[in-house]
């Protein structure tokens, strides 16, 4: 099969809403509103899909740049700690779509923005309580590493903080050059 990486369309908003939600507590739930207001407010909102089903989202990431007006409290530890970094809000793949290297795929496309927009790092976080350790595994074999832990939502989740470098010229994450 191939895949396609696209912008998210509005018609994308059902089923973008569909993915987020199933992926709780992985990321966490919104509704119509706010999940339009987080796609609005986002610098880059990526989809995949099926090269024969272009409609069907099979997997999606929300991007924040440097100085956006986001309350997250991820977004504004990471604010304080750097001037140079896109903030990966959120990456989801269907659970029908796994273990089929799109979530691998999307991160390609993050870090080819990344690059364009001319900053150092992508950062990200990966719930630790409640646990994740799939998350955890695959972040650090794209090259993620831990920078920091920050307890968040009233002391109900424990994230651990990850950074990943921007390789000028890189065609992916963690891709050397000389």
């Amino acid at each position: 099969m191939s895949y396609s990486l696209r912008p998210l369309l509005p018609s994308d908003a059902a089923p973008v809403l569909g993915l987020n939600n199933a992926a709780v507590p992985a990321v966490n739930a919104h509704d119509e509103t706010s999940l339009s207001a987080l796609l609005t407010a986002s610098s880059h909102a990526i989809a995949i899909v099926h090269d024969e089903a272009p409609g069907d989202v099979l997997g999606f990431a929300v991007l924040f740049g440097v100085d956006a007006d986001y309350a997250s409290e991820n977004y504004r530890w990471f604010s304080a700690r750097s001037d140079s970094f896109l903030y990966v809000d959120r990456i989801v793949v269907s659970d029908t779509a796994r273990n089929q290297g799109l979530g691998a795929l999307l991160y390609t496309a993050i870090f080819a923005a990344a690059g364009a927009a001319e900053v150092r790092e992508v950062f990200c976080e990966v719930n630790v309580v409640p646990p994740n350790p799939r998350s955890l595994a695959f972040h650090s074999r794209l090259g993620f590493e831990p920078i920091g832990e920050q307890s968040t939502k009233g002391g109900t989740v424990v994230v651990s903080l990850l950074s990943a470098p921007v390789v000028p010229a890189a065609v992916g994450p963690g891709v050397a050059h000389d």
